[in-house]
């Protein structure tokens, strides 16, 4: 009995939602898919400024990937870019470092 107490709470987090983002000096891109390997096909991708003040919504495409043009967002502050599938969420954080040293400045 104690073993399957144990094993339910593994079983659980099996499927959870890994968020990735990276920039150049033109676009960020994000990549979403679950711990076991499957690719996010669905969702939505929020993408914040370093104050959390929602700059953009857009759709997660088929191949799990979305990218956001930086010159659509004001970056100065960093971003937060979540990604929600309904049934799970995670977030990746840009900071101000992150896109100036991908955009060689």
């Amino acid at each position: 009995m104690t073993a399957l107490l144990t094993a339910a709470p593994l079983g659980a987090a099996a499927h959870q939602l890994v968020v990735f983002a990276s920039v150049d000096c033109e676009a960020v891109t994000v990549e979403a898919k679950f711990s076991n390997g499957k690719i996010a096909q669905r969702g939505d991708v929020r993408i914040l400024d370093g104050e959390n003040a929602l700059l953009s919504t857009l759709p997660l495409q088929e191949d799990g990937t979305a990218n956001v043009p930086l010159d659509s967002v004001d970056h100065s502050g960093g971003l937060v870019i979540e990604v929600d599938t309904g049934s799970h969420d995670n977030y990746w954080i840009l900071t101000p470092q992150d896109i100036a040293r991908n955009c060689g400045s």
